[in-house]
């Protein structure tokens, strides 16, 4: 087993890499606050995962509670079932959520444990490649609204997280190439020699080689962890972690949360943003060509939804969270492993770009 840690001050945590490690009472309970615990699992996570981690967590009054699989499913009135549940078994402030399953339901959970009397303790064990190198670290929880991706949340950070390498054996391979989009996405911010590696290696991934997974997972969460730790409320640097996920995540709401899954979304997105900052004059298109074998090589989209207009995704990017004062911020790049922030590209380009991407033939 590994450990890394991110550095928070009071609200540090330690990321444990490894695999059967979700198994060891006392890596978990050192974690847990008092005694009532509640696993927050999915349809997909549940049939798999559950009942042992009921068996390993035997010493204390663990609950469940059963989610719908899916982004469809990551709204407020998901989370009110979990408040249903907290308050009907009278947990307290002492209490433990703990996260089974994906991004979605990490994102749900968190929530839930931000909200309920004001914040409590909980845990990630995240299931999938993408939450296991992403979504699982760093405190973002939230849930979709209609008109919006992730608009209503909170920071809130684990108590640790998890990351069982066993756990990926299950994993459909639709979903195991989704989160390699964002394993792709942290060697194309400010990790050249990692993205080179992955283009090498692209095939003992998908083959589940343990391994490559090993230090892909323990690659992207050190990246990860050094980024939150220099901007934890995303004032600054930690937002280039969104590279790609302004296009990726009008996608989403255009297609209907879940029919493109957010790696898939974001794999688009980042060759979007890629395009656009080649039209901006800052990135050579060699460099796009690069980002394109990559992903194909995944088995991942680098265009958009043919269904999908560039006026539809224009009105999309503009409801995104990372608006300030009405203007739009990306992240663009200058090379691979070179990205930056930037509001003050033309907003006509833009336009005239996206009409390109969207709307030629």
């Amino acid at each position: 087993m590994k450990s890394l840690h991110v550095e928070l001050g009071e609200r540090s945590y330690p990321i444990y890499i490894g695999s059967g490690i979700v198994h060891q009472p006392d890596l978990l309970n050192q974690h847990i606050s008092g005694t009532n615990v509640l696993i927050v699992a999915d349809e997909n996570t549940a049939g798999h995962f559950l009942q042992p981690l009921l068996a390993t967590l035997s010493a204390f009054n663990c609950q469940h509670i059963t989610l719908p699989a899916g982004e469809a499913h990551k709204t407020l009135d998901t989370v009110s079932t979990i408040f249903d549940v907290l308050m009907r078994e009278r947990f307290d402030r002492n209490c433990t959520l703990i996260a089974l399953g994906g991004g979605v339901v990490g994102d749900i959970c968190g929530f839930a444990a931000a909200a309920y009397q004001r914040g409590v303790t909980f845990i990630q064990i995240p299931t999938t490649l993408l939450a296991q190198v992403d979504s699982s670290v760093g405190g973002k929880t939230g849930v979709n609204h209609p008109l919006g991706k992730n608009m209503i949340g909170a920071f809130h950070q684990p108590a640790c997280v998890i990351a069982d390498m066993s756990t990926l054996q299950t994993l459909p391979e639709r979903e195991l190439k989704a989160g390699l989009a964002e394993v792709i996405k942290y060697g194309l911010i400010d990790d050249a020699e990692f993205f080179h590696w992955l283009g090498d290696n692209m095939s003992g991934l998908l083959a589940l080689a343990a391994d490559k997974l090993s230090y892909t997972v323990n690659r992207c969460c050190e990246n990860k962890a050094r980024i939150v730790a220099a901007d934890e409320r995303e004032n600054g640097q930690r937002a280039l972690l969104n590279l790609g996920h302004t296009f990726g995540h009008a996608i989403e709401n255009a297609c209907g949360y879940g029919v493109w899954l957010h790696g898939e979304a974001i794999a688009a997105g980042m060759c979007l943003a890629a395009r656009f900052s080649v039209r901006s004059g800052c990135l050579q298109a060699d460099s796009v060509r690069q980002i394109e074998q990559v992903l194909i090589a995944t088995g991942l989209p680098t265009k958009p939804p043919e269904q999908m207009t560039g006026e539809q995704c224009h009105e999309l990017m503009y409801r995104d969270k990372k608006m300030r004062d009405n203007l739009l911020t990306l992240v663009l790049l200058n090379g691979i492993g070179e990205s930056f922030l930037t509001n003050k590209f033309d907003q006509n380009l833009l336009k005239d770009f996206l009409r390109t991407e969207f709307d030629t033939p």
